[in-house]
């Protein structure tokens, strides 16, 4: 119980992204419970070392000590929690926690530990039955590593093979029927030259709920030409579902035919997206770019999933980088056989796990005699190759939750705060851009932090971490994969939400567009914010 307490207390500290108390309560019952267990196992290894045990009176006051040491810690914790969570809301300019937060906590986290008490003990109960039956044939110490071993065989067999299996079908046939949902007043658009229309070689149903949003939403070249004063151009956009084929490669081939019906290679500016998981375009990366250039610009993205990005990243993490390389290189080849001063400057962009599976669609020696113009990559995870590898090199002295990597005329990195400039430095031929909030965890995990503290960790850190965030074994690895899970119920700005202003300071850096001067730029901004 000294464990659990310990572990209990710890999960209330805070992480980087607010919690509800249920998802407190669960993370807390959950801690309690890996606690708890650990506490058996240092015991049971003890017995099983057959070193001498505590007896009597002795017994009693330590076991009365243990719970006192454990109770205080867990009641000085119950009292500090609101103002942990607090410590993280205010960063993020959120209201305080409610009034009973901590009691619905602690409710929640004895339901939990009790269930998972119940499973352990039904875990015990199979490892008895199993040391029995073995220890009828078998040396003791050998029935008892026996009957753990197949009690831990049955047990993951049965998460594995029923538990997990079942959400994932359950998730998988949610996120399907929802990719499916044809949104109110989502009808086909009647400009022939966009996706969906009677004359596109895509049709309408085959785009997805996702599909239907890009093709429709984002600025006309009216809404444009109405914000900048000038003649302005309706951006091309252009998206690949699903079921708009039965292969990534088809679809590829699809989407680039539909490109060049579009006109799309006739304007100035080419963006090959990868989507999120759940096969999302973020509207203001590609919002603002448009505003940006006035409307000359076309895009063209295909959905690999339907599941959130975390979960794709989990269960199907090669499917996005797979879909990223076919439409790169059907758009690539393409866009490499027009004559250069009449094709458009090709870009590249990805949030999340799009980010990583465009990172990996192209290949560096295939492109180093006709390279892109330049990326923008927003929230890339942690197991993105490109980024992990930039981050590891980056400049002595500069934090790895905003590195500097070499002289920057490649690879900058920016968050909340423009960091783009680098005191003048110059630009090479192709500009990359990571832009990352320090609070979000989907770039921040680390499998390591299951035993070792994060250099992001360090002082100095992120401005949207809380300063009251510490690291525990075990404890904070739970508290950032549960992050991972919620981190898009933060406010835009933080966590794995990007504001529109920052994606502004991206783009401007990657394209360098016509007319961006810092009164223009300040004023897309304000526009941006008031909706």
């Amino acid at each position: 119980m000294l464990f659990a307490l310990l572990a209990f207390s710890a999960s209330l500290t805070p992480s980087l992204i607010p919690r509800t108390f249920l998802i407190q309560g669960v993370l807390s019952g959950l801690s309690a419970a890996i606690g708890y267990g650990f506490g058996i196992l240092v015991a049971r290894f003890w017995i099983f070392l057959e070193l001498p045990l505590f007896a009597g009176r002795m017994l009693t006051a330590g076991r009365a000590a243990a719970l006192l040491v454990g109770g205080a810690v867990a009641v000085a914790s119950l009292l500090k929690v609101s103002e942990w969570q607090n410590s993280i809301r205010a960063v993020m300019q959120m209201e305080p926690v409610e009034a009973g937060y901590v009691i619905e906590i602690v409710l929640l986290s004895l339901v939990v530990f009790a269930v998972l008490f119940v499973l352990g003990r039904g875990f015990r109960a199979s490892f008895n039955f199993f040391d029995r039956w073995i220890s009828k044939v078998a040396p003791r110490r050998i029935a008892l590593a026996m009957g753990a071993l197949l009690a831990l065989v049955l047990f993951w067999s049965l998460a594995q093979g029923i538990l997990f299996s079942v959400a994932l079908r359950i998730l998988d046939s949610s996120f399907r029927e929802l990719d499916a949902l044809v949104e109110y007043g989502a009808v086909a658009p009647s400009d022939p030259v966009k996706t969906g229309s009677s004359a596109s070689l895509l049709e309408w149903n085959g785009l997805g709920r996702q599909g239907h949003r890009f093709v429709l939403s984002g600025p006309s070249s009216a809404d444009i030409e109405t914000f900048a004063g000038a003649a302005a151009m309706e951006p091309i956009r252009v998206y690949a579902g699903l079921n708009s084929a039965e292969t990534v490669e088809e679809r590829a081939r699809l989407a680039l035919e539909e490109l060049k019906r579009a006109g799309g290679f006739n304007r100035s500016l080419l963006v090959i997206i990868v989507p999120t998981g759940t096969g999302m375009v973020d509207p203001p990366a590609i919002d603002t770019l448009e505003y940006l250039h006035g409307g000359d610009v076309a895009s063209v993205a295909m959905q690999y999933s339907y599941l959130a990005s975390w979960l794709s990243l989990l269960v199907e993490p090669d499917y996005g980088s797979e879909a990223g390389r076919a439409l790169f290189r059907a758009v690539y080849d393409h866009w490499r056989s027009l004559p250069r001063d009449r094709r458009p400057r090709l870009y590249l962009h990805g949030l999340s796990l799009g980010a990583m599976s465009s990172e990996a669609s192209s290949d560096f020696h295939d492109i180093l005699a006709d390279p892109f113009q330049g990326a923008l990559w927003s929230g890339p995870p942690f197991a993105a190759r490109g980024w992990r590898a930039a981050t590891a090199a980056r400049e002595p002295g500069s934090p790895q939750w905003l590195p500097r990597f070499r002289d920057g005329s490649v690879i900058r990195f920016t968050n909340q705060k423009n960091a783009l400039s680098l005191d003048g430095a110059p630009w090479g031929p192709v500009r990359i851009v990571y832009l990352q909030y320090a609070s979000d965890p989907i770039t921040f995990f680390e499998p390591s932090m299951f035993h070792t503290k994060p250099d992001w960790m360090k002082d100095p850190r992120g401005p949207d971490v809380s300063p009251k965030l510490d690291w525990y074994p075990v404890i904070t690895f739970l508290q950032l994969v549960v992050d991972m899970a919620i981190g898009t119920t933060t406010p835009s700005g933080f966590g794995h939400i990007f504001a529109a202003e920052h994606y502004i300071d991206a783009w401007v850096a990657v394209t360098d567009p016509p007319g961006a001067t810092p009164d223009n730029v300040e004023r897309l901004k304000a526009h941006f914010r008031g909706k």
